[in-house]
């Protein structure tokens, strides 16, 4: 049996704990994927001359007019309206999600770029497994070619 300040359990517990914090975040994601396909977000205009209705991801899925009032807006003002409110509606959307997942749990892991599209997906799981791979042989290498392009 290992001394018990020889290193070999602190690597057990440095698994297990990297282990727990997969697990964790897995059941976050599951849990996210669950709210991209169920959840709904309306907002309305300030004017309330129109409701715009965001999918779980913060993509506009309905847009609504309510009576003729947006009728009566000059061009740039109705631009404008529609601006503040979708960029409100993607917000209160992502807000959601950051909720869910939690605030820098994991660095490197972007909810905003997964919410896009605009994460690398490769990025994301290096920042999932590096606290865990570390020090072991081709690792490190790879991540040096990755960066030196």
């Amino acid at each position: 049996m290992p001394e018990p300040d020889s290193g070999v359990f602190d690597l057990d517990r440095m698994a297990a704990d990297a282990l727990a914090t997969m697990a964790d975040e897995r059941r976050k994601l599951g849990e996210l994927g669950k709210l991209w396909n169920e959840e709904r977000t309306t907002v309305r205009a300030k004017d309330q001359s129109f409701a715009m209705t965001f999918d779980g991801r913060g993509e506009l899925v309905d847009l609504v007019f309510n009576g003729e009032k947006y009728r009566s807006l000059a061009p740039a003002q109705f631009a404008s309206v529609l601006i503040e409110t979708l960029q409100r509606g993607r917000a209160q959307s992502m807000a959601k999600m950051t909720d869910l997942m939690g605030l820098g749990a994991i660095p490197g892991l972007d909810l905003a770029g997964l919410a896009t599209g605009q994460a690398d997906p490769q990025e994301m799981v290096d920042a999932l497994l590096a606290p865990m791979l570390e020090g072991i042989e081709g690792f490190d290498d790879r991540k040096k070619e990755q960066r030196d392009g």
